[in-house]
């Protein structure tokens, strides 16, 4: 099944020659058409990315179970000061 994601880089370059054409076609020069054109991918990724951004949909594990467990060296499970202790 194709996601909104696929649907959007199917839709970049597609986007890209159909405006590109259709600038050209109504008189305006290349020079004026690319970047034309290329807004238009712009505002197809800033969409992707800004308004209906990416999500984690990995179950099980939550946000701030992952950043209370301790990492270094010497760290335990019980350990879960945010200041190293001091010796």
């Amino acid at each position: 099944m194709t996601s909104y994601y696929d649907h959007i880089l199917g839709l970049i370059p597609l986007a890209f020659v159909a405006v590109a054409a259709a600038v050209t076609i109504f008189g305006y020069s290349t020079t004026v058409a690319i970047p034309a054109a290329g807004g238009v991918g712009v505002v197809l990724v800033g969409h992707a990315l800004f308004v209906r951004g990416p999500t984690d949909e990995s179950a099980g594990v939550s946000a701030s179970a992952s950043a209370s467990t301790p990492v270094g060296p010497g760290a335990s499970p019980d350990d879960r000061s945010p200041m190293p202790a001091a010796e």
